[in-house]
């Protein structure tokens, strides 16, 4: 009787283990979550909305007197008084702006590539732009638009290589001469509708960016989200029209 020839049982291959990713610093790991960019953008936005409104605010001195503007703009260089160099704070505080700056758009802008990925496909059918306000649907455009506004603003008035008669610490001047040309006032001034629209939208939303959000208290939200952004609009855009209309001259 023969017997059976007995199976050869294959030796499984060795399970190859993916290597490990080491952690990142908790920030970082943060950062690279959805939510963690949305926090980003919200604490950004708001030192970039002090920032404008601090800034709005202090070249309303231009109608006071060139004296003051002028004054206004050394100060600013003397932060500090005789304990730090001079604009040593002044920079400190330029860097800050210029990484919340990097940080805000950097943000906003992974956020949009990960929602584009999320959905290949665009809407099929008509969107509810009852939610999706007229501000909201625009952010992306103002933002490129105050992006490329705040290089140049700075090209014209800070560093004045975009000045043909930029004049180094004379603030009253370089306002004056800059927004009487007529394109570079309408300019400023589609600029800064541009900006107005991107804080309604902005102001509003960081609060519920940041987990505060309530129907009891939104409508306020609502209300202080379009109280900043025309206070702003309307300040910066007064400095270009008194020029034009020869109110500061």
């Amino acid at each position: 009787m023969s017997q059976a020839t007995p199976t050869r049982v294959r030796p499984e291959p060795p399970t190859i283990k993916p290597p490990t990713r080491r952690p990142l610093p908790w920030p970082v790991e943060f950062y690279r979550s959805a939510v963690g960019k949305k926090w980003v953008m919200a604490l950004t936005g708001i030192a970039l909305l002090g920032y404008v409104l601090a800034h709005m605010v202090g070249n309303l001195k231009v109608y006071l007197s060139p004296e003051e503007i002028n004054s206004y703009g050394e100060a600013l260089r003397d932060l500090g008084g005789h304990l730090v160099p001079r604009t040593s704070l002044l920079w400190i505080l330029r860097v800050g702006l210029a990484a919340a700056f990097v940080l805000h758009v950097h943000a906003a802008a992974t956020l949009t590539l990960t929602n584009r990925r999320a959905r290949p496909v665009r809407y099929q059918s008509h969107r509810d732009y009852v939610a999706a306000n007229f501000a909201s649907r625009t952010m992306r455009m103002t933002g490129i638009v105050v992006a490329l506004f705040v290089i140049f603003h700075l090209m014209d008035l800070t560093w004045g290589t975009t000045h043909p008669d930029f004049v180094r610490g004379d603030v009253y001047h370089n306002i004056v001469e800059s927004f009487s040309r007529w394109p570079v006032a309408l300019a400023y001034i589609v600029a800064n509708l541009a900006l107005g629209l991107h804080i309604f939208h902005g102001a509003w939303s960081m609060f519920q960016s940041l987990g505060i959000n309530n129907p009891r208290y939104n409508h306020l939200r609502r209300w202080f989200a379009a109280a900043f952004a025309a206070v702003i609009v309307v300040g910066n855009v007064s400095f270009p029209v008194m020029v034009l209309a020869g109110v500061v001259e």
